[in-house]
This record gives C-alpha cells, sequence and structure tokens, in this order.
C-alpha cells in the first residue's frame, strides 16, 4: 500500500500542538476510552478486513482521537483504510472539504489514524460507539497454518514536543477547553488476523464382522440347547420377526452346508438329545 500522508483538521492540529508541548493535558478522571481491534481469520495468500472500533466515549464527546495501528508486515500487507460509520458520521465541519476529520498515514508495520473536528459545538463530536475505520489487507503467502498475526493499538510514533528527543507514550484522546487540552484515558484491545488450520475429516466405518463363539448357540445365550434349535425354525418360518443375529448365523450353522437350513436345526436338536456326541 502506498504511504498516505495524514490530513487532520484545523483543530486537531490545535490539539497536536498542544499535546506535543511542554505543558501537560488536563487528564479527566475514571473515564476511559476503549479501542478495539477485531479478531479475524483469512487463508495464506488471502484477503481480510479488521475492524478498530470505539467504545465507552464519554458523554462529553471526543474532539480529537489520534493513535497508531501496530502490525507484522512480513505476515500482512495493508492495501486499504477506511472511515467507519463512526468516524464517518459526524457532519458540521466546513473547514473539513480542505482539511477532513479522518485521515491516516501508513508505513511498514505501522498506520497512524487520527480525526479531529474545528467545529466547538459537542453534538458534533464522536459519541457512542461504533467502528472507527477499516482496514483491509492480505496475508503473505506460505504463512504456516494457525499463524496468528496479533494488530495493537500503540500511542503515535512521535517526539512529546518538538526537539525534546523524548517518545510519546500517551493516546490523544479527548477535547479541547478553554485552551487546554483534555485527555480521556484509554484501554487498548489488540486484535488478530489468524490463518486456519485446514481440517480432514475421517470417516471410521466400524464393521463387526461376526466370528463362531459357541456351534449350535443360534440365540447366542451362552449354551446350547433346543431352544437353538427353535430359534432357527422361527427364523425360517418368518425372517422378519425372528432373524437371527450375525453371530447366530454363525453359530448355528452347523450341518456343514452354506447357510441356516431345517437340517441345522434338526443336527442341534439330536446334539440336544445325545444322538450325536458333537456339532
Amino acid at each position: 500500500m502506498k504511504t498516505k500522508k495524514i490530513v487532520i483538521g484545523a483543530m486537531a492540529a490545535a490539539m497536536l500542538s498542544l499535546s506535543v508541548c511542554s505543558i501537560a493535558p488536563a487528564v479527566a478522571a475514571d473515564e476511559t476510552v476503549q479501542i478495539s481491534v477485531s479478531k479475524e481469520t483469512a487463508e495464506a495468500g488471502g484477503t481480510f478486513n479488521v475492524e478498530v472500533s470505539l467504545a465507552d466515549i464519554p458523554s462529553t464527546g471526543l474532539q480529537c482521537c489520534n493513535f497508531s495501528i501496530k502490525y507484522d508486515p512480513k505476515v500482512l500487507t495493508i492495501t486499504d483504510i477506511k472511515a467507519g460509520s463512526l468516524a464517518g458520521a459526524v457532519s458540521g465541519d466546513s473547514s473539513s472539504s480542505m482539511l477532513p476529520n479522518f485521515g491516516n498515514y501508513s508505513q511498514e508495520g505501522l498506520i497512524s489514524v487520527a480525526w479531529s473536528t474545528s467545529v466547538d459545538d459537542s453534538s458534533k463530536w464522536l459519541k457512542g460507539e461504533g467502528t472507527f475505520c477499516t482496514i483491509s489487507g492480505t496475508v503473505a503467502s506460505g504463512v504456516a497454518e494457525g499463524t496468528v498475526s496479533e494488530i495493537t493499538i500503540v500511542p503515535t510514533d512521535r517526539e512529546t514536543y518538538s526537539g525534546s528527543g523524548v517518545k510519546n507514550t500517551e493516546f490523544d484522546c479527548g477535547y479541547l477547553k478553554d485552551g487546554v487540552k483534555v485527555n480521556f484515558g484509554v484501554k487498548a484491545n489488540a486484535g488478530s488476523v489468524t490463518v486456519p488450520e485446514k481440517t480432514t475429516t475421517t470417516t471410521t466405518t466400524t464393521s463387526e464382522t461376526p466370528t463362531a463363539s459357541l456351534r449350535g448357540d443360534a440365540n447366542v445365550d451362552g449354551k446350547v440347547t433346543v431352544a437353538d434349535a427353535v430359534a432357527i425354525l422361527q427364523s425360517i418360518a418368518n425372517r422378519d420377526k425372528y432373524e437371527l443375529k450375525p453371530q447366530g448365523k454363525i453359530n448355528g450353522d452347523v450341518d456343514g452346508e452354506a447357510g441356516i437350513t431345517g437340517a441345522d436345526a434338526l443336527k442341534i436338536q439330536k446334539y440336544d438329545a445325545g444322538a450325536i456326541d458333537t456339532l
């Protein structure tokens, strides 16, 4: 993605100049804005859309919001950044035709985003919750399955004020009151793009292959009696109602001919009567 120079409104310029000067901004106690990145999945070589959202914006609203989004450029390539429903919903700033409310600046591995308005009317400020911006991109080909590439929210990488040589560690998220910057706390919630693991469905077919356990035991009750002969005759007469179990068919086939017949029942009957010694 080509880098795009950040464009901020006149109020943002004023607010940022305050935030980078040596005068510390006022901090609104016990008021914290949530900045969250969504968690998405995408195949290696595929595309993704990640949403960055704001929530718990204090009732005062936000006149300016500036932060950076950090990602791994070896895994993700950013192709587009668009204002979301929250950042694109506010109107009424006459200067925005020349200096848009929402802007961004991208470099490898880092995206800086900002929203601001020169309007003093707080009803035109960011309020409520919603999508601040949507980031589109692609996952590098060859990224291993199961890879989780984290996307985090960090303070904008700059000096605390021009020439200070001290790196900024604070989020710019607040408004101007009587020329003084009022900053809200920020809770940053990381998101990610995950390359899913491909699952293979294995179907296991269990086949019961019966084996002979007790010759003559057609009803599979563990013994050989005249009841087995009766079970065979019933299965021949009415298979739908009295069909033998697979194991019973093997056990009951004792006459040397394949399949269950009346001869099997007769031989079992003779065995039960003691007329023959073996089956």
